[in-house]
């Protein structure tokens, strides 16, 4: 079985963050503050670098279709657009969260802080969960750029 380079290196990139996001807890409960704010701009960077792997991707190769089963098609769709959702409310609670963080707004930090790590681990699980039923679990569908839809070439 193979597996496509980009969707691998840009999944990587996501469980890569989420892995960073869950050591950063952790020093913030050791009160090692410095090293929190360190690891958790690792973490926004490695999200940074999946999704400018998945918009080129997007643009210029396309997005792969669900190639399973027809009876499937729906329930992966359904949870596609929950994985879009969440990851989109994400990107925005965890540029937030960076922010208030780093101009030094703690109140807030801490309160969505939490709420921002619970939705990221939800959206790297989702986002493994899309990419196992794309690739791996089944062979992807049809696969066409953006430019190509919306130019024709």
């Amino acid at each position: 079985m193979s597996v496509p380079i980009l969707p691998t290196i840009s999944t990587s990139f996501i469980v890569i963050s989420a892995v960073l996001v869950a050591i950063g807890w952790g020093l913030i409960y050791k009160k090692k503050i410095e090293a929190h704010k360190k690891v958790m701009l690792a973490a926004g960077v490695s999200a940074l670098i999946f999704f400018i792997i998945y918009a080129s991707r997007t643009i210029f190769v396309g997005n792969t279709s669900f190639g399973g089963p027809d009876d499937l098609k729906i329930y992966y769709t359904l949870f596609l657009i929950f994985h879009i959702t969440l990851a989109t409310v994400g990107a925005v609670f965890g540029i937030v969260s960076i922010m208030t963080g780093l101009k030094t707004k703690l109140s807030i930090h801490r309160k969505i802080g939490p709420i921002t790590s619970i939705i990221w681990f939800f959206v790297a699980i989702t986002g493994v969960a899309v990419y196992l039923l794309l690739y791996v679990f089944y062979h992807g569908g049809q696969t066409t750029s953006l430019i190509k839809a919306i130019l024709g070439f």
